[in-house]
């Protein structure tokens, strides 16, 4: 379900209407599981899926690799359905492209001995060209140089295929899982032959060290049939795992020194997120490059020959046009450790490693004032790095999930079924915190953004679209009684004094978060805190960071051409911080674009909301009005969902709309988009960073304490002793407020 606000002109009690509607957004669900069970799949597929055998007769699947000729038949007998086989190799190609362009923290490095072993890359821009190792039952290698051309350059007959052979021979596992299992308690040394074996120790004339493999299974040459040493079977299988993963980097290095490519993706059955496979590829890499070369491992490779066969049949809906993201919720994550001790096979009754996938209406890109895109990181801290913040974040996390559940029932209240989903909501969150518990890597890096990305999306997962809607209605409307009096006391105040009141309002508004504790029990206790009690709480100058003098002097000088604003939350903070900013913007003769989510999260404003809101206080304020009729002052949404923000993945139309008005102000507020995140975000443009920071823990980390005041103002790298042109696109001329002189 989705929550939409519609302008309600006839109702005298409430702004805007709320509605429940059906969501109809795509979302991709791709299973992971052994080919052992495929029979029972198609068996689910007819039954759940499939309500007549004669609708599915003669219609067309997608199907790509082995599976797609072996398994024709079956697939026609069960369900009726032909299937359209494609390449496998170009399904592989597309299918990794189509991750490394979409999904968040998709590539990483694996460094074994590092305190934190997973480095896991941003997106890049420059994608191409790289070399893709896909490791089955052989190994193929492919450079890739766009999105339509590659060659398959090379490749093994030793992979994956060899190491199950030779191991079920050389132990008595039976399976991929078993001879891994094995592998991960084993010790090579006591198989392998090693430099210092022959030598003493170390060959430094021609650098070799001594613990370096000279011969794989060198020391069973010595044994003798009833005689010599015994080797325990998990010494051979990670012996044999060492000499195919060996084999298999050295090549790999060898063919992109050759072609003079730098990246090196590693996909394929044989990887499966096994560590010792990716320390003893990585190393392999490492050692013959030389470190100049960068081996690359990916949290989905096991879809990628699913994903491009999908894409495949969905060319002709032009999905090109779409962004698509990782649903957090019903996605399975990375767990890459070792099976356990007690390892035992999967059953027919045992769940599926699942990728889910949600379809953006629009694509999403880089804002065009970011500094340095291919470098920028969302995030002021990565969890996976910091034990104490992680275990302190886990546990903030854990001990709301009953308020959270609590807001989200209380929100739907003709509905009957909504307190036994919001306990389904509440078991699967906290599921997923025990895994991240464990296994903080499994969604990528692991950050407040991400824990909070991932409520926002198991909220939605049992239809809790907008748990706090009826709140920033109540809020909206509280705060627009209150707006005229808010301006009419601004205007009365000279410069200076208007521009301090105006960051002050700022900072009294970013308050009002419902998604920090100590706010939550604030407003909670006393239904009289407003705006004026909000600023008395604010930190006394000087701020814990404070550039407001720097500001104001930078205020002095010429207008700014556009500013563009990021909303934070609904209500006091919308409509008596952000709206009178604005206006003073545009008063100033500066252009401002209104920004905010494309879908709830927590309290925060949205696009919807915000176009409501818009025209509500242009009723109230002829500056507005006359702003928002010349087009002076824009409102858009941004591509967001969520509290926090990742500037390198914003609505397209935005970044368009930022272009063309030639933005050369960014101004982020709250704590979520200012410090959570965007915080050491580094900008072409000037910048302001605002929040006031109600997490005590947080506010301790950074030296202050509850209500202190970021106010951090940024001049950039392009704008200083810059005067803007008057030719410039959009420019306008400062003028007049139609409700005062001045």
């Amino acid at each position: 379900m989705m929550v939409t606000g519609r302008y309600n002109k006839q109702d005298d009690h409430h702004l805007y209407e709320i509605q429940e509607q059906n969501e109809l957004g795509a979302r991709i669900h791709f299973v992971k599981f052994e080919m052992t069970y495929f029979e029972k799949c198609l068996d689910f597929i007819k039954e759940n899926l499939v309500s007549s055998h004669g609708e599915m007769m003669g219609k067309v699947v997608k199907a790509t690799g082995g599976g797609s000729h072996k398994y024709t038949n079956l697939i026609r007998d069960k369900l009726g359905l032909e299937c359209d086989k494609e390449d496998e190799m170009q399904c592989l190609i597309q299918g990794c492209i189509f991750v490394l362009r979409n999904i968040t923290n998709e590539a990483f490095e694996y460094q074994r001995h590092s305190p934190q072993p997973y480095k896991f890359q941003t997106m890049d821009a420059d994608l191409f060209p790289f070399l893709l190792v896909n490791i089955g039952s052989g190994v193929s290698i492919v450079k890739v140089e766009s999105h339509d051309k590659y060659e398959r350059i090379g490749g093994s007959s030793i992979g994956g295929g060899s190491f199950l052979g030779l191991g079920c021979k050389l132990t008595k596992a039976k399976n991929f899982d078993e001879l891994l299992q094995l592998a991960s308690q084993g010790d090579h040394r006591n198989v392998d032959m090693l430099v210092r074996d022959i030598y003493g120790g170390a060959y430094s004339a021609l650098g070799l060290p001594g613990e370096l493999i000279a011969s794989s299974f060198g020391k069973m040459v010595s044994a003798k049939d009833g005689e010599g040493q015994e080797f325990e079977e998990q010494d051979i299988a990670k012996s044999l795992l060492h000499t195919i993963s060996n084999d298999i980097g050295q090549i790999s290095c060898l063919y992109a020194q050759l072609h003079g490519l730098r990246k090196i993706y590693f996909g394929g059955f044989f990887i499966r997120g096994h560590p010792v496979t990716m320390h003893t590829i990585t190393y392999a890499i490492n050692f013959w490059s030389r470190g100049t070369l960068q081996a690359l491992f990916l949290r989905h490779e096991g879809y990628l020959g699913a994903i491009g066969a999908f894409l495949k049949g969905a060319e002709e809906d032009d999905s090109e046009k779409y962004c698509w993201g990782e649903n957090y919720a019903g996605s399975s994550g990375l767990h890459s450790t070792s099976p356990p001790p007690d390892f035992i096979p999967r059953d027919r009754t045992a769940s599926f490693d699942r990728f889910e996938l949600d379809r953006l209406e629009r694509p999403l890109v880089s804002l065009p004032a970011l500094l340095d895109p291919p470098s920028y990181f969302p995030d002021t801290v990565d969890l996976t790095e910091d034990p104490d913040a992680r275990k302190y974040w886990l546990d903030c996390f854990e001990e709301a999930l009953g308020k959270v559940a609590a807001r989200a029932v209380a929100s739907q209240p003709s509905r009957d079924d909504a307190e036994m989903r919001a306990q389904q909501f509440m078991a699967k969150y906290n599921k997923r915190l025990e895994t991240l518990r464990e296994h903080p890597f499994a969604y990528g890096s692991l950050t407040v953004r991400s824990l909070l990305d991932t409520r926002e999306q198991c909220l939605n997962e049992f239809h809790f679209a907008d748990p706090y809607q009826h709140i920033k209605q109540q809020e909206n409307e509280a705060a627009l009684r209150i707006l005229p009096e808010r301006l009419q006391h601004l205007d009365s105040l000279e410069f200076r004094a208007r521009q301090v009141a105006l960051a002050e309002g700022l900072l009294a508004g970013n308050v009002f978060d419902w998604g920090a504790k100590a706010i939550t029990r604030l407003m909670e206790g006393d239904d009289s805190f407003g705006f004026e009690e909000a600023m008395s709480k604010l930190q006394a100058r000087p701020w814990l960071v404070d550039d407001l003098d720097p500001w104001l002097e930078r205020l002095q000088d010429h207008p700014h051409k556009c500013a563009l604003i990021f909303a934070d939350n609904s209500g006091l903070d919308i409509i008596l911080g952000v709206f009178p900013f604005a206006r003073e913007m545009v008063l100033r003769g500066t252009q401002v674009i209104l920004c905010a989510n494309s879908k709830p999260a927590l309290n925060d404003v949205t696009y919807g909301e915000l176009k409501i809101l818009a025209k509500k206080v242009a009723e109230l304020c002829p500056t507005i009005r006359t702003a928002l009729s010349e087009g002076h002052l824009k409102v858009m949404a941004s591509g967001a969902a969520s509290p926090c923000l990742d500037l390198s993945r914003i609505d397209e139309m935005l970044s368009q709309e930022c272009q063309r008005r030639g933005v050369d102000l960014v101004v982020l507020e709250g704590m979520g988009r200012a410090i959570h995140t965007n915080y050491h975000a580094a900008f072409s443009c000037e910048s302001l960073k605002l929040a006031v920071l109600k997490n005590k823990w947080l506010a301790n980390r950074l030296g202050g304490d509850v209500f202190s005041v970021i106010f951090k103002y940024t001049k950039g790298s392009k704008v200083e002793g810059k005067t803007p042109s008057k030719n410039d696109i959009g420019t306008q001329q400062p003028r007049k407020s139609p409700e005062t002189d001045r």
